[in-house]
């Protein structure tokens, strides 16, 4: 029997993941997490299997890797950002001294 416990407190991302491994890790826990709930349908209501847990740790942990995607977002637009203002500035220094 599998003694470790989930449990949504204890779960972490991945630090370094590509955009396509952020979506491909997306998918995957989307699909546990839907076994999992129809597990939790089939179950006995006094059974001692700990789907909920299970799932709320997996929902968890899906949750800090679509920040991940999002946070690669950010930061993909501020780069963007700072270059746009780089390039304007270039240009107004190359017309200041016209």
């Amino acid at each position: 029997m599998d003694t470790y416990n989930l449990k949504p407190e204890h779960m972490r991302a991945p630090a370094h993941l590509t955009r396509e491994e952020i979506q491909k890790s997306l998918d995957e826990l989307d699909s546990k997490i839907k076994v999992l709930k129809g597990r939790v349908n089939a179950t006995a209501a006094d059974s001692n299997h700990t789907y909920h847990e299970h799932i709320a740790a997996l929902e968890a942990k899906r949750e800090l890797i679509a920040n991940k995607l999002s946070d690669q977002e950010d930061s993909q637009s501020k780069w963007q950002g700072l270059k746009d203002g780089l390039d304007n500035l270039k240009k107004d220094m190359d017309n200041l001294f016209k």
